[in-house]
């Protein structure tokens, strides 16, 4: 028994200087690219935790610390704008004139979209104009880079770690690949998906336009979205709108513009 008991003392020990040696592994934060290779060694050990593969793994390593992705994002200022504002400098008048014909050119896609999604074609419009100028600028960072650093960087890494390994999931299956190109935060396609929001809602290739307005209307359904009710400020399908994105001025402008190309009181 006295031996059993030691040799139980003795195993509890090992365990234990085993989780302290793993949690002083875990991948550190930081501020600045000094600790960022030092980040990708240790998350990568992590990710293989994960299921991620030697292909995901060899895309990880390949990163780079990217410094206009940090100072874009310390540098979001357009969404502390009143709607007017906010509108005048995304253009909404002319996202509603492009996007009124587009509906009328691509009526047969917009009708798919809708008799499968329930989503009209207003909001979808108004999200593509606004996220990309409807496919003219979808962003030319290198993808992969700009979300390891958001990961890595202290400022919002647990939001950041669950899209690297979206990203790395993507890149095993062939989806992406080590030098795909995106927005300042990883954002990819014609609507600016991020990767968690690819692999759970990508419907085709994002950057198709069909591509993307299927993959946005079948996001905008799962959270919630209610054929034939409203999507203003107060109406069942606002909630979905808000579920695109955080900003309110952002939500408005998606359900202003959006009635405006529909047509009505919407």
């Amino acid at each position: 028994m006295m031996k059993a008991r030691k040799f139980g003392i003795f195993a509890a020990a090992v365990a234990g200087l085993a989780l302290t040696a793993g949690a002083a592994a875990a991948a550190q934060c930081g501020n600045t690219s000094a600790g960022f290779d030092a980040w990708k060694q240790a998350f990568a050990q992590e990710a293989k935790a994960q299921g991620i593969g030697p292909t995901g793994i060899a895309a990880l390593m390949s990163t780079t610390y990217n410094q206009p992705t940090i100072n874009a994002d310390r540098g979001m200022k357009s969404f502390h704008l009143s709607l007017d504002q906010f509108l005048a400098k995304r253009g909404g008048s002319i996202i509603v004139s492009r996007g009124r014909k587009l509906k009328e050119s691509n009526a047969a896609l917009f009708a798919q979209i809708q008799q499968r999604y329930g989503v009209p074609p207003g909001p979808l419009l108004a999200i593509w104009g606004m996220e990309t100028g409807f496919g003219a600028i979808s962003g030319q960072q290198n993808m992969l880079s700009a979300v390891a650093t958001l990961a890595y960087d202290c400022r919002r890494p647990e939001f950041f770690k669950d899209q690297i390994y979206a990203a790395l999931k993507l890149v095993d299956r062939g989806t992406f690949s080590a030098g795909t190109r995106g927005s300042m935060h990883g954002e990819v396609g014609q609507t600016q998906f991020m990767p968690k929001t690819v692999l759970e809602y990508g419907v085709g290739n994002l950057d198709t336009s069909s591509g993307a307005l299927m993959s946005t209307a079948n996001y905008l359904k799962a959270h919630g979205w209610v054929a034939g009710a409203g999507y203003q400020p107060g109406q069942t399908n606002f909630a979905a709108i808000q579920a695109w994105n955080a900003a309110s001025v952002y939500q408005q402008a998606i359900a202003l513009i959006g009635a405006k190309i529909d047509g009505g009181d919407h």
